[in-house]
């Protein structure tokens, strides 16, 4: 693991084009909830199993509720043999602090700007 990543640096990371997989470590629902935009969903619970998918990686940062199980991921990421060149990140401060600055893409982000369109 190369350390911590701020969430604006994410933000400006995403903005220029840049090489880089934002992976969400949370569980398929809550991703489906709300997650940072051209992120991917890896559930921690299934790094190992799939840990072969970041082999030609070049920049990784992992992002979870609060910032802490995030570090923990990019720690086993970190050390698979395939990710040895990349540099690997957790999200300081996690979802929360990235929602609070950003916002987050929720599925039902639709329906609610059709409700609030309407005069009823």
């Amino acid at each position: 693991m190369d350390g911590e990543i701020a969430p604006k640096e994410v933000k400006e990371l995403l903005e220029s084009d840049a090489d880089v997989r934002i992976v969400d470590i949370r569980d398929e629902a809550n991703f489906e909830h709300s997650h940072i935009p051209d992120s991917e969903n890896v559930p921690f619970h299934e790094l190992t199993q799939r840990i072969d998918e970041f082999e030609d990686a070049d920049r990784i940062v992992t992002v979870c509720p609060h910032g802490k199980a995030s570090v923990q991921a990019a720690k086993l990421i970190g050390s698979y043999e395939g990710s040895a060149d990349a540099t690997v990140e957790s999200m300081a401060g996690g979802l929360e602090e990235y929602g609070l600055q950003f916002g987050l893409v929720r599925d039902d982000d639709d329906v609610q700007s059709q409700r609030s369109e309407s005069p009823f």
